[in-house]
């Protein structure tokens, strides 16, 4: 898999001055991590999901979640883990290209061992499991089923934990909340690949829901949650994890009640009409969102519509800007320390503060590529939408 693998060569060479580098489900956790990107959600109980994954595929989808929780009535549950594996029975048989990074939601911990001894040589398409409403006491018989179910199958196989609980939205739980979830995702730091944040069921606690025209970090409650979360869980020091960012709902036009967020100019001439489209499709507010992420933390994102994967993977190429400024701070020459001139003469890089920020830069541009000089993410959002079209 690589990202915009999707995109013609002759339209990646003229977007990238590095191309995204290719990656599959065998490479380094870190790198995986990052890679992840728009991981889009599917309900386990599609009944054509074989074909949509081949679809979203070739879309430019790279990771996906396959639902057994949330998404469907309790009733649905047996029928929708007969339909996983037997979707995931048809694609391995039927071969053919590399598949996304697909992860199934469970809700109980002994549906990961089940599953995985039902899908026999069909688990070799699965990467892991996503774990709901994650909190030590809970958290723990999940990972203990993933550990059995992995050295079973003698497939790898990672958890993605999903921080939605009232214990770690509630002021007076929180701090022991986030130690228990830290001391357990320590513990098996080598399953888990990425912690994923609930703001649905957040909000759902204190009965509210944003509007398409706010972001995430502007409920307060929620803003809160993240900064903490992220505080003790997603440190740069080596002990931190990749948190991704929070699911965007929406995907067609509501009434304003406020003036759109896109501003003109970097949409000037051709570019206008994909600004008015993404304005009536609610999508300046998600482009934000994804702006007010990487902001505070955050990388990749959950996402339930296809129309959602283009702008998160336009916003994670790195810019030539970035990319300038990191190589400059992790030059060997500048281990001892110092503050330069950036090459873009329009900011000081600081080379031991800035240092950790640059490692991340790095890693991105590798798993995302490395934008031309003269290349915004309009341009990678057009030419990423026009493929998808």
């Amino acid at each position: 898999m690589r990202h915009f693998e999707h995109l013609a060569p002759s339209v990646r060479n003229g977007l990238f001055h590095r191309e995204p580098v290719a990656f599959d489900a065998g490479s380094p956790a870190r790198t995986l991590s990052v890679a992840l990107g728009a991981t889009l959600y599917s309900p386990g109980t599609r009944p054509a999901l074989a074909a949509d994954i081949a679809k979203q595929a070739g879309r430019g989808v790279v990771s996906m979640v396959l639902c057994l929780e949330d998404s469907i009535g309790d009733q649905d549950v047996v029928a929708a883990e007969e339909n996983l594996v037997r979707q995931f029975t048809a694609m391995d048989a039927a071969g053919g290209g590399p598949v996304p990074l697909l992860f199934i939601r469970v809700r109980e911990p002994a549906q990961i061992t089940d599953l995985v001894r039902r899908l026999g040589p069909a688990v070799r398409l699965l990467s892991g499991f996503v774990l709901p409403k994650f909190t030590e006491e809970r958290g723990v018989p999940f990972l203990e089923a993933l550990t059995e179910a992995e050295a079973e199958c003698g497939h790898r196989l990672f958890a993605m934990p999903v921080l939605e609980s009232p214990e770690l939205l509630h002021l007076e739980t929180r701090r022991e909340a986030l130690a228990g979830i830290a001391r357990t995702v320590e513990k098996y730091r080598d399953r888990v690949l990425a912690l994923r944040l609930g703001v649905t069921d957040f909000c759902s606690a204190y009965g509210l829901r944003r509007a398409p025209d706010m972001t995430a970090y502007d409920v307060q409650l929620v803003a809160s949650v993240i900064a903490d979360v992220v505080n003790v869980l997603g440190r740069a020091d080596g002990t931190g994890f990749t948190v991704t960012g929070p699911v965007w709902e929406y995907f067609r036009q509501h009434e304003r009640m406020f003036k759109p967020q896109l501003r003109r100019t970097p949409f000037a001439g051709p570019a206008e009409e994909l600004r008015t489209a993404l304005i009536q499709h609610d999508m300046d507010g998600l482009l934000r969102e994804i702006q007010l992420d990487r902001a505070n933390g955050l990388q990749g994102k959950t996402c339930i519509h296809p129309s959602h994967v283009a702008p998160v993977h336009a916003l994670s190429v790195v810019s030539h800007e970035e990319f300038s400024d990191a190589q400059d701070i992790l030059r060997p020459e500048q281990d001892g320390g110092g503050v330069l001139r950036s090459a873009y003469t329009n900011k000081m890089n600081e080379v031991k503060p800035h240092r950790a920020w640059a490692e991340r830069i790095m890693l991105r541009a590798e798993v995302f590529g490395v934008a031309r000089e003269d290349v915004s993410f309009v341009e990678l959002l057009a030419a990423s939408v026009g493929a998808g079209a």
